[in-house]
């Protein structure tokens, strides 16, 4: 191999790595929030509606955001674009800590929403570059790398909840700020990565119709389980505040190893076994937390949810940009799904739970995996 060629891939690495670091933050700060939503639910004596009306706003103002992220990503350039929005959520996390009031609680998630749905659309839109650039598939490196920030997101919220959602916020505020400031100056100049803003809302073809349903209920389930599996372990498990953050780790400490070798057991039982396997085992594991509302079960059905989902996403993204001669327009076809399943979902068992109660709630997720499982029938290889 040239010395060229080695000094191209060393600079590669670079990227890449700043990529990782990027959606380590976001991963981060979106497990801290999920740590603390059963103490701002407390703190503000909110109930199981007023909770959903709070995570649905949280959703309005990621969708608006969405809606401009391909603009942003255009006038910046897809780097200072992804730098921006990663430091802006950061910054965002400080609002709900300060908030006195449900009232300005929802216009804080408002705020959270959108700078959250802005990182989510610039930062995958750049690493999908990032993918085309590198010539093979990595793209479940970068959400391995979000699923471990999730992790160690929930595992620091747990630990710090005892001294107030406010300084939980504030400190995982800090952390993701610093880690988004240090994969930013790696990123790319804008001239050397796609110019071409994201078809953020892009209409999906027909073909691409099953990918956009697998994506939209794996991701309603996996928002749902950001969001409730605290609530679900205080209220039906009987557990403490500080150890209902147990449940988000334990999904995002298996969804990390499951997407750690996804790319192996993708090669070993083709993309529509996975995908069906999967969601077969994600609906066990809900279907177990349902079965036995108890703490050590319904953490090990969780954890089993984070095995069952953590590569259908990373694989439907990869059939979706197979679908167009623009593999950027396939994705967002399929990411768009994904990502109104997954911001919705959190506000759909709210909903249900306010009617119905939380363990009918969760029977519903039990539908939205067999589903995706269904789905994925139509994947090909």
């Amino acid at each position: 191999m040239s010395g060229g060629a080695i000094g191209l891939r060393a600079a590669g690495w670079a990227e890449r790595l700043g990529v990782v670091a990027v959606f380590f933050s976001n991963g981060l700060g979106i497990g801290v929030w999920a740590a603390c939503i059963p103490a701002l639910k407390a703190r503000h004596g909110l109930s199981d509606g007023a909770l959903g009306g709070v995570l649905f706003v949280f959703a309005v103002g990621a969708v608006i955001a969405m809606q401009q992220a391909a603009r942003l990503s255009h006038w910046l350039g897809p780097n200072a674009a992804t730098r921006a929005s990663a430091l802006a959520f950061a910054a965002s996390m400080l609002l709900p800590a300060v908030a006195p009031s449900p009232l300005a609680l929802a216009a804080a998630a408002l705020i959270v929403g959108a700078a959250n749905g802005l990182e989510d659309v610039t930062m995958n839109a750049y690493a999908s570059g990032v993918e085309r650039r590198w010539g093979a598939a990595i793209m479940s490196s970068f959400h391995a790398a979000w699923s471990a920030g999730g992790l160690i997101g929930a595992t620091i919220g747990g630990a710090l909840i005892g001294f107030g959602s406010a300084w939980t916020l504030a400190a995982g505020a800090g952390l993701a700020a610093a880690f988004a400031a240090a994969g930013a100056p790696v990123l790319e100049d804008a001239s050397r990565a796609a110019a071409a803003p994201p078809a953020g809302l892009a209409r999906p073809i027909r073909a691409a119709l099953p990918l956009c349903v697998a994506a939209a209920l794996c991701m309603i389930a996996e928002g749902a389980m950001a969001d409730w599996t605290g609530v679900y372990l205080i209220d039906e498990a009987g557990a403490t505040t500080a150890v209902a953050a147990i449940g988000f780790a334990a999904f995002s400490a298996t969804m990390v190893a499951g997407r750690l070798i996804g790319d192996a057991v993708v090669r070993a039982l083709g993309r529509a076994q996975v995908v069906r396997w999967g969601g077969t085992l994600a609906a066990l594991g809900l279907a177990l937390a349902v079965a036995e509302p108890r703490l050590a079960p319904a953490t090990l059905g969780f954890a089993l949810v984070g095995v069952g989902l953590s590569n259908v996403v990373p694989i439907v993204y990869s059939a979706g940009a197979g679908l167009t001669a623009n593999s950027a327009a396939g994705i967002a076809m399929v990411a768009t799904a994904g990502y109104g399943g997954y911001l919705s979902g959190p506000a759909v068992i709210g909903a249900i739970a306010q009617d119905a109660g939380l363990r009918i709630a969760v029977c519903f997720l039990i539908l939205c995996a067999a589903g995706a499982a269904w789905a994925g029938r139509a994947i090909r290889a």
